[in-house]
């Protein structure tokens, strides 16, 4: 297992999660920690970040809501809106408030980790990317998706972002603006129109 120093952060994560999703984490971390090994990112931050993105995950709804209120990171109504988003802010709010994580790129990271934003943060990034291809991810086309990530981080977000819209939308799902800046940010790098 990779740093030694972050052993206390899994035994918690071991604690606030399910098996499946503790392994989600762990996954993420890895994937995360190489796609920075890749693209010269902070390899321990990212994993870090990585390893935390889902620590609300599985909290009660009303205090994931409530943390959202708490959080001064200013939610999106369309995520308001959405129960499912709540818990990368309210695990943004608690990396920082419960386990002093001041380090505003992983708050970043593990606030936008659902919904993005334009011109996020190369730990961002990594760590909304290494959440769609960690290991555990068996969805059509990952596999494409995985090249794409090891190939070109921004035409990546790109492709991810045109793939997370359709798949919201075609269950009638709230898109918040932070996702559509995003899908207008990143679609300049995706010059040949690529999408999964």
């Amino acid at each position: 297992m990779k740093y030694e120093e972050f052993e206390e952060y899994r035994e918690l994560l071991k604690q606030r999660l399910s098996k499946k999703r503790y392994t989600h984490s762990v996954n993420v971390a890895q994937a995360s920690f190489n796609l920075a090994e890749l693209n010269g990112g902070d390899k321990k931050r990212c994993y870090l970040a990585g390893l935390l993105h889902d620590i609300m995950k599985e909290e009660a709804p009303e205090l994931q809501k409530r943390y959202c209120a708490e959080s001064g990171l200013d939610p999106d109504p369309a995520e308001l809106l959405s129960p499912q988003l709540w818990h990368a802010v309210a695990g943004g709010y608690y990396v920082r408030e419960e386990l002093k994580i001041t380090d505003v790129e992983i708050i970043g990271a593990i606030r936008f980790h659902t919904i993005a934003r334009a011109d996020m943060s190369l730990l961002e990034k990594i760590v909304y990317l290494g959440d769609m291809i960690s290991e555990d991810r068996s969805y059509r086309d990952v596999d494409k998706f995985r090249k794409i990530c090891y190939d070109n981080l921004d035409k990546a977000m790109s492709v991810a972002l045109i793939y997370q819209i359709q798949k919201v939308s075609s269950k009638c799902g709230y898109i918040p603006r932070y996702t559509l800046d995003a899908y207008n940010f990143y679609l300049k790098y995706n010059t040949d129109k690529e999408s999964l």
